[in-house]
Order: structure tokens, then sequence, then C-alpha cells
């Protein structure tokens, strides 16, 4: 026997770094590793579309394993928990909650004070509660554990969407009258109102993972960055940085790209021009088009390091990119209607606290 030395423990000690940043930071998506295997999927895709269903796909063969019906209304908005356990569907009104480990068809809770259209939901970053956004002007947080909704935000509009910020304590919300507005969780209250276009609804809102840009895409084609100041601790000091005229059409989704994509860091932004755009941060520079959606491109979500993007479109398809290439990997054929949203988590679950 010989014991290891030094060069040979660091070697060891960094080997076994890769070996868990493979696991749990690259996204298994095209994966061969027989370790990813799990009583769950490791990646679990989901969509939803006008025709009423809900479809868990298998995110590298293109299979779709469960379908749930969901004859209530439209589903507009997808999110899954932190811990893989629960998919989040926003319909008009409600929200439902449904089990992804089950095969049963009903939701395990169903979230029911909005009176219009549910367009945003999300959850705290542990999962302990849940943010929604609304056609009848309000955004909720509703508490997981208990019933009901806890706080209720008066936005004066149609929200259309709502991010939560990586400090896990302010909600930014855009509205249809073209408002954007931060929402401070601990005083209670509205801490920030900006307008970037007057009567032009904002779509689509966007936060860097560091919390250090804000992206707002409008009705107009246009985004609109702006940068958190050095030093605050807060959201409520905006400083415009850029304003990119992104598409001709609509936005109907804008994306900063997650942590582990670092160095690199790309805006997506989704639109009805049938394409998809990949905007480098640093100068806001386009670096590629995704073409091959034959319709309006709804809602696009990146995988855990920011090498791929799956996209939704009314063309009833939903599609995997490299973000490599710009090439379509996958196509995820089956919905009848328009597919409107997506929903992604190939990355580890987060340590219990």
């Amino acid at each position: 026997m010989r014991f290891a030395t030094g060069n040979e423990n660091q070697s060891y000690i960094l080997l076994l770094h890769l070996t868990l940043l493979r696991k749990f930071l690259i996204s298994p998506i095209l994966s061969h590793d027989p370790e990813i295997k799990m009583t769950q999927p490791s990646v679990i895709l989901a969509t939803a579309s006008y025709d009423h269903t809900i479809r868990f796909w298998e995110a590298k063969s293109g299979r779709c394993y469960r379908t749930i019906q969901y004859p209530d209304s439209q589903v507009n908005r997808l999110e899954i928990t932190p811990d893989k356990r629960y998919l989040a569907a926003a319909g008009n009104p409600h929200i439902r909650l449904f089990d992804i480990n089950s095969n049963s068809p009903q939701p395990v809770m169903s979230y029911d004070s909005h009176t219009n259209n549910v367009m945003a939901v999300g959850f705290q970053c542990d999962g302990k509660w849940m943010y929604s956004g609304s056609e009848d002007g309000t955004v909720k947080i509703w508490d997981l554990r208990a019933p009901g909704c806890q706080r209720e935000y008066e936005s004066r509009g149609a929200v259309n969407t709502v991010v939560l910020h990586p400090n896990q304590t302010e909600l930014i919300s855009g509205d249809q009258n073209g408002n954007i507005r931060v929402w401070d969780l601990t005083a209670n209250s509205c801490s920030c109102e900006l307008v970037p276009e007057v009567d032009t609804a904002v779509r689509s809102l966007t936060v860097m993972w560091d919390g250090s840009l804000v992206v707002a895409a409008n009705n107009h084609g246009t985004c609109y960055v702006w940068r958190l100041l050095k030093g605050n601790q807060t959201m409520t000091n905006f400083e415009p940085l850029h304003k990119l005229q992104a598409h001709n059409g609509y936005i109907l989704k804008c994306l900063l790209s997650p942590e582990f994509c670092e160095p690199h860091r790309y805006l997506a932004t989704a639109s009805s021009d049938h394409t998809v755009k990949i905007w480098n941060v640093d100068g806001f520079t386009l670096e590629k088009t995704l073409i091959g959606h034959q319709r309006w491109v709804w809602d696009c979500v990146f995988s855990v390091d920011g090498a791929y993007l799956i996209t939704a479109s009314s063309d009833t398809t939903a599609k995997l990119w490299s973000m490599t290439s710009g090439e379509e990997i996958k196509t995820y054929q089956g919905h009848h209607k328009a597919t409107v949203c997506c929903a992604l988590h190939d990355g580890a679950e987060p340590s219990p606290s």
C-alpha cells in the first residue's frame, strides 16, 4: 500500500469536482450516462396547448409518455417546482398543481381566487410559495403549505408577466398598459414604477440570475434593458443600459441565460415573426436566429447549462435547439392546436434546508 502524494490528492479532488459538475450542472437532455437514471425522469419537459392538454415528453427520444386532459380552459403558462415534484398550470381563472410522479389525471391542488386569465406563475427558490399574475390586474402570492391566497397586489392593468428577483424578496410585473412595477415583499408595497413605452403592452420580463440586468420586451418588438446599480441591494434603482429593436413583430417571450451558461450571457427573444433570436448580452449583438417554426413562437426555456433551448409554437410543435450550432435537434409533435407554453427542469433538485 502506498499513500497518495499531494499532487495526486489535488488531481483526485479536481476529478471529483468535474464529475459532480458533469452530473448536476450539465444538462442531461441528450446524455447517455447511466448514472442519471432515477425513479422519475431526470429531465422534466412539459408543454401545453390550446387543444386542452398538457403533455410530458422524453427530451431525447421525443416520445410523449403522459397526457393530462385540461378541459376547463386553455393553459397560459407552465412551471415546475424546484424539487421536480409538481407542475403548475396557469389557466382561466385558476392555477392547478399536478403531481409529476403520478399518473393521476386529477390535480393535487387548485388555486382559485383570480377572476381572469392567469398569465404568469412561478416559485420561490425553495418551493415554499408560489406567485402569479393575471389579466384581472392582480399579482398574488400563495403559500403552498396553506390554503388560499396570502398576499395580493393591485397593478391597475392586466398583468402579462411576473418574475421573481434572485434576492427572493421582490417581484417585478409588467402589464397591458405598459407599466413595470416592483413589489417589495418585505415592505409589502410597490417600491418602483417604470413606463418604458406609453400604452405599449409589456409582454415579457426576465432578470439575470445574479440580479445584474432586467429586460422588458413589448408588443412593438423592442427590448428595454436596465442595469442594477452596483452597491444597491434592491431592484428599485434602474439604470437604462440598452434599447434593442429585436423583431418587427410582437415579442412573446424574452429570457436571459442561466448561471451555468457563464461566462457566456445570452438573451433569447421569441416572436410572432416565427423566429427566436439569440443575442449576446455583451453589446447586444445578434448571435443566431433560430428558424424552423412555421407560426408564432410563444415560449422558450433554457436548459440548466444554457446549451439547449426549448421553444413552443402555434404550429402545434415544441422544438429542442442547440445553442452551439443554432440547429434544431428534436421536434415534439402530438398537440393538435397551438402549443403556447413549455416548462423544463433538467437540473439537480435543491438540497433540503
